[in-house]
């Protein structure tokens, strides 16, 4: 199983590398600002989960209808997504771009295909049995308050894509540093870009 997860995660830093041609990134924009969370000074994402979601993601499927390996249960996407404030859908179709079984990049704010499957993150131990969904549906709940023991293992997750040293991130900044432009260069990897939206970033 270890070596199935190298291969996908091998195979996924290379689509990052690539510039793949894309739509120009939609124009929807928010305000960035840095979160911070008393309890968990270190995590400081600067996108909200309404904006993440207003933002084009996930290909319009994160909330979809799922069978989780984890729990061994069905979820019904829509039931799942009741518990979040209904403003954070405000002006979104629910079932193109938020719960739709088939994925769209042309929902993605960059207009590309990123992540792994959900059997991929299951496979790899990266969903705990309270958010079958994943990192995202974690950090909606962190977002509104909840604490539980898999914050700091979900927190160190986010750093090491995203923080100060996060592959992620810094890989993007030393892409644009070498092109000689800036962070509003949008040709530069629209994937990362993507990836890191979904972890509630933006460069």
């Amino acid at each position: 199983m270890q070596n199935r997860s190298r291969k996908r995660i091998s195979r996924s830093n290379k689509n990052m590398n690539k510039s793949p041609k894309s739509k120009s990134p939609k124009k929807i924009s928010v305000k960035s600002k840095t979160l911070h969370f008393k309890d968990f000074p270190e995590f400081k994402p600067n996108l909200t989960p309404k904006q993440v979601l207003q933002l084009g993601s996930f290909g319009g499927t994160y909330f979809r209808d799922i069978y989780s390996n984890v729990t061994n249960k069905n979820y019904i996407g829509k039931n799942v997504i009741k518990e979040f404030p209904s403003n954070w859908f405000t002006d979104l179709d629910i079932d193109s771009m938020i719960t739709s079984q088939k994925y769209d990049k042309n929902i993605n704010k960059y207009g590309v295909k990123c992540g792994s499957s959900l059997e991929d993150w299951e496979d790899s131990g990266w969903i705990d049995k309270q958010d079958p969904y994943g990192w995202f549906q974690w950090y909606c709940r962190f977002y509104r308050g909840r604490r539980t023991n898999d914050d700091e293992r979900q927190i160190d997750r986010w750093l090491k894509l995203t923080g100060p040293k996060g592959r992620f991130k810094n890989r993007l900044l030393n892409m644009i540093k070498k092109k000689g432009t800036n962070k509003n260069d949008f040709s530069i990897s629209p994937v990362i870009r993507q990836v890191l939206q979904h972890w509630a970033y933006v460069v």
